[in-house]
């Protein structure tokens, strides 16, 4: 059975697909679409913190349907600017799990991964599958993972 792991950039496939689509991603559907007859070994979904209800429900969902919720708080600087990525822990984790894995799955369309899917491909035998929003995905990172899945229809909550 392959061994897979999932890793997904929530603030990226929610604007991403907001954007695009006007419409929110589909996880159930991903799930089954990538864990069925697979092992999962870890899925992490890395999302801001909040204290608004409606977000802690979502990250409930993600718990239920199979994920690792990571979060992380969301700094407001003194200048009025914010920051909340988890692009660095990210990044650790995917390089930490990807020589135990058989393939590696990112939800996101971030060209700030590409460094580190070269690396991997270099250092592990694990493949790097990358589900992203066509128009909104950096074409560096398609062009270095091994497949790349257009998030459509198919994957949204309409």
């Amino acid at each position: 059975m392959e061994k897979i792991a999932i890793f997904v950039d929530v603030q990226n496939i929610y604007y991403t697909t907001r954007e695009k689509y006007r419409a929110h991603f589909d996880y159930n559907h991903f799930w089954h679409v990538v864990a069925t007859e697979k092992e999962v070994v870890v899925a992490n979904a890395y999302a801001i913190a909040s204290k608004h209800e409606k977000q802690r429900q979502f990250h409930h969902i993600l718990r239920g349907i199979g994920f690792e919720v990571k979060l992380k708080p969301f700094l407001q600087r003194k200048d009025g600017t914010a920051k909340g990525d988890w692009d660095i822990g990210i990044a650790l984790d995917i390089y930490d799990i990807s020589k135990e894995v058989d393939r590696v799955i990112l939800l996101s369309g971030d060209g700030d991964f590409e460094v580190l899917v070269d690396r991997v491909k270099k250092t592990s035998n694990a493949k790097f599958d990358v589900f992203g929003v066509p128009s909104l995905t950096s074409q560096s990172l398609i062009d270095v993972c091994d497949n790349f899945t257009p998030i459509d229809e198919t994957f949204l909550l309409l």
